[in-house]
């Protein structure tokens, strides 16, 4: 580039980084209400996130932005940008083209709502009671509808709904994702008939222990470590916490996680730990280079929970990561699992049966979790049915599809905090991350030598430098499906996670 649209790129860029950091501050808010804040301070920190998301959209509307991408895309010597320079621009451009179409007035209000919806989530789950979320739900989901129908036009998507699932997926369209649900339906459901079965199987084989919260903080550190990700060190970039639903929230040298502790259930912690540091070292893997630019983060929830799945499953559920930690596991919870053999541990924690709960959902029947939360999503934004209409049609498709009879509204869709915080359309992502995941573990098959035997041996360093330079590295250099091309070879298929599942389970139940 001439020193001109270099100096404007510069410029250009040095507005995202504040941009970025006042995101970050946010973050930072928003995992402080999850973690430490004090009740009373609810309305108080909607206000305050409100101003902030208000002075966010200022920044990255403001006309000088709009001047300096016309400025870089008019200038003669444009082509001679390099790829990190382009895919730069082109997220800048993408972001600010679809924030300027959203009035300032709507975001602090989408905002303000969904502070004050969580917080409605919260005590309404404690006390089993739709109704009092609903006001608030009803709220945010118009709010909502009003941002989907504005950015269907500018994304030019065919329905509102698909507008929401391109902030999540960028270029994964409803058709796209209805086919390949469809595929993985059929072979899940072939597969768990199987399964049910089998000579082996035990619909009712549970693992029931009484594990205090401290010996289950002392597992969470061994699992941490183990995986590579540092929150002990003086050099650290990582915490955990404890909050009603887990997630991970950060920025490159901060990434924090948290998870739920639950005596009567120790496994819950367990994967959800596991589920959470796999975004963890996806994140504080991206290319330190690209800090404070728009392709240092991850390209979709897909890629990112690729990862998550990842960890939590193909390698957390498999009988080499628990060859070497089970006797580890057993000296902290001592004496509880003083007769449990690795066998009968790997039988639970892999046990297949059709359950309430999302997150504890073993890996066959958890896309149908997703699955029914996509179909609700849909008829919701399409204007089919209303909020109020949620617990009736939630408990018939989990009666439907899973055979479960739902209790009450905290075991059903209340369980998971995403509508309450707004993350209409992010759904799908854990099953296109678990898609992605099984393609990604055929790549790895061909490229990390012995990566079994070093599992089983607690070595991972071979697999997370793997992951680093194929996946975490590149932020969001490329879209999620030109990523897993680049990786796997092909574009989105269900083949290798469902072949992943059936080669497993056969193992496990002899099927």
């Amino acid at each position: 580039m001439s020193t001109q649209p270099f100096f404007s790129y510069k410029k250009l860029l040095d507005r995202i980084k504040d941009l970025i950091i006042l995101q970050n501050v946010q973050g930072i808010l928003q995992w402080d209400m999850e973690t430490m804040m004090p009740p009373r301070a609810v309305k108080q920190r909607s206000q305050q996130l409100a101003l902030l998301s208000r002075i966010e959209h200022k920044m990255s509307t403001s006309l000088e932005i709009g001047r300096l991408i016309k400025r870089i895309k008019a200038n003669s010597n444009y082509e001679t940008l390099d790829l990190y320079q382009k895919r730069n621009l082109y997220l800048i451009e993408k972001n600010y083209e679809e924030q300027k179409s959203l009035p300032e007035k709507l975001i602090a209000e989408k905002t303000k709502q969904q502070v004050l919806t969580v917080n409605s989530w919260k005590k309404a789950k404690l006390r089993k009671d739709f109704s009092l979320l609903k006001p608030d739900l009803e709220k945010l989901v118009e709010i909502h509808k009003k941002i989907a129908e504005i950015l269907a036009k500018v994304k030019r998507v065919k329905t509102p709904y698909n507008a929401l699932i391109d902030i999540y997926e960028p270029k994964i369209s409803t058709q796209t994702v209805n086919r390949i649900f469809s595929q993985l339906q059929k072979g899940l459901e072939a597969l768990l008939k199987k399964i049910q079965n089998s000579s082996e199987y035990r619909p009712n084989q549970k693992n029931i222990s009484l594990v205090a919260t401290e010996k289950q903080k002392k597992i969470s550190q061994l699992l941490t470590r183990t995986l590579g990700y540092d929150t002990f060190s003086s050099n650290s970039g990582g915490r955990i916490d404890e909050t009603e639903h887990p997630f991970t929230a950060g920025y490159f040298d901060d990434i924090r996680i948290t998870t739920h502790y639950y005596p009567n259930d120790y496994l819950s912690s367990i994967f959800s730990i596991l589920h959470e540091t796999g975004h963890a070292i996806c994140e504080q893997n991206i290319n330190q280079e690209f800090k404070y630019q728009p392709i240092g983060s991850i390209i979709s929830s897909g890629i990112h929970e690729s990862q998550s799945r990842l960890y939590e499953n193909i390698i957390g559920r498999s009988k080499e990561f628990w060859t070497y930690l089970f006797p580890k596991l057993k000296q902290i919870v001592s004496p509880q699992l003083e007769n449990l053999s690795l066998n009968q541990f790997l039988l639970f924690i892999n046990h297949v049966k059709p359950s309430k709960i999302r997150i504890e959902a073993d890996e066959v029947t958890y896309n149908m979790h997703i699955l029914i939360r996509y179909q609700i999503e849909a008829a919701l934004f399409e204007n089919k049915i209303e909020v109020n209409d949620l617990p009736e049609i939630w408990n018939q498709k989990y009666a439907d599809i899973l055979g479960l009879k739902i209790k009450n509204d905290a075991e059903g869709l209340m369980q998971d905090s995403h509508w309450a915080n707004g993350y209409y359309g992010y759904f799908p992502s854990y099953t296109i991350g678990n898609i992605y995941c099984g393609q990604i573990l055929k790549a790895i098959k061909k490229s990390v030598i012995n990566y079994k035997n070093k599992i089983a041996f607690g070595e991972l360093a071979d697999i997370n430098q793997w992951l680093k330079e194929k996946v975490h590295s590149h932020g969001s250099l490329y879209d999620s499906n030109d990523l897993i091309k680049k990786i796997s070879g092909e574009n989105i298929t269900t083949q290798p996670y469902l072949h992943y599942l059936e080669e497993k389970y056969r193992e496990l139940y002899n099927i």
